[in-house]
C-alpha cells in the first residue's frame, strides 16, 4: 500500500482520497510558475491542493482552488486547513465552465496541471480517468474559459505533455493568447523532452522572455543542480 501522505518542508499532502497522487508534474508547475505581482491566483483541477499550497508558500496571494471531483475537494480542504496557509486558500467544488460563467473575480495567475490523455486506453477507476483524460476538460475548453477569467496583465501557466506543443500553438492562436515563457522538461540527459511548461498572456505587448530546458535526473534519484535549485524550498531532502 502506498504512503497516504507526502511530507513537504512547510506542509503535508494527504492523497488517500484522491485519484491522482503527488507527482513530479505538479511540483514542477508549482515551483516554476511566475508569482510576480500576484494578488489573486486560480488553480484549476487542484486535486490534493498541492499546487495551491506551493503557490501560497511562494506568494502572499489569495488562491481559489477548484476541482470537478468532490472527494478531491475534500482532500484539498483537509490539506489546506492543516497548513499555515489556510486563510488564503479557498477550495471550491466546481467545473471550470460553471466557475467561469459565474465570473466573480479576475486572476493575476491561472495555473493548471490538466488532464492530458487524448483517445487513449482507460483504466477501471472512473475518478482516475477524470483526472487523467481530457473527456471532462479539453485543452481548448481550459484555455477558452481561463481567458475569460484572466486579468488584463495576468498569466496562465500550464504543464503539458511535450507532444501537445503543436495543439497548444493552435489554441493560443484561436483564443488570442501569447506565449511569454516555455521550458522543455527532459527526464535524463540525452532523452527527448517529456513535458512542456508554458506561460501565456493576453497581451501582445508582453515580451517572450525565454525558451529553455530543464533536466530532472542525471541518473536514478540523482537530481540535477537545476532541478534541486527549482524545488529545494519544498522537498525535504533537497
Amino acid at each position: 500500500m502506498s504512503n497516504p501522505f507526502f511530507q513537504f518542508k512547510q506542509f503535508t499532502i494527504r492523497h488517500d482520497k484522491c485519484a491522482m497522487k503527488v507527482g513530479t508534474d505538479g511540483v514542477l508547475l508549482g515551483a516554476w510558475a511566475g508569482i510576480e505581482s500576484c494578488n489573486r491566483i486560480l488553480d484549476i483541477g487542484t486535486g490534493t491542493g498541492l499546487i495551491a499550497l506551493m503557490l501560497a508558500q511562494r506568494s502572499k496571494a489569495v488562491i481559489d482552488a477548484i476541482d470537478i471531483d468532490a472527494d478531491a475537494c475534500l482532500q484539498a480542504q483537509e490539506n489546506t486547513e492543516s497548513s499555515s496557509f489556510a486563510g488564503r486558500i479557498n477550495v471550491r467544488h466546481s467545473a471550470l465552465a460553471d466557475f467561469a460563467q459565474a465570473g466573480t473575480n479576475l486572476y493575476d495567475l491561472i495555473v493548471s496541471n490538466p488532464p492530458y490523455f487524448v483517445d487513449s486506453l482507460k483504466c477501471p477507476d472512473r475518478k482516475r480517468n477524470t483526472a487523467r483524460h481530457t473527456d471532462t476538460l479539453t485543452l481548448e475548453d481550459l484555455l477558452q474559459d481561463s481567458r475569460k477569467l484572466l486579468a488584463p496583465q495576468g498569466r496562465i501557466a500550464l504543464i503539458l505533455p511535450y507532444d501537445q506543443k503543436e495543439r497548444l500553438a493552435d489554441c493560443i492562436r484561436t483564443y488570442h493568447l501569447f506565449l511569454s515563457k516555455e521550458t522543455s522538461v527532459i527526464p535524463v540527459p540525452g532523452a527527448e523532452p517529456k513535458r512542456l511548461l508554458v506561460e501565456l498572456t493576453a497581451e501582445s505587448t508582453t515580451p517572450f522572455t525565454c525558451s529553455d530546458q530543464l533536466t530532472i535526473e542525471i541518473a536514478r534519484h540523482q537530481y540535477t543542480d537545476e532541478y534541486i535549485s527549482l524545488t529545494k524550498d519544498f522537498y525535504l531532502k533537497m
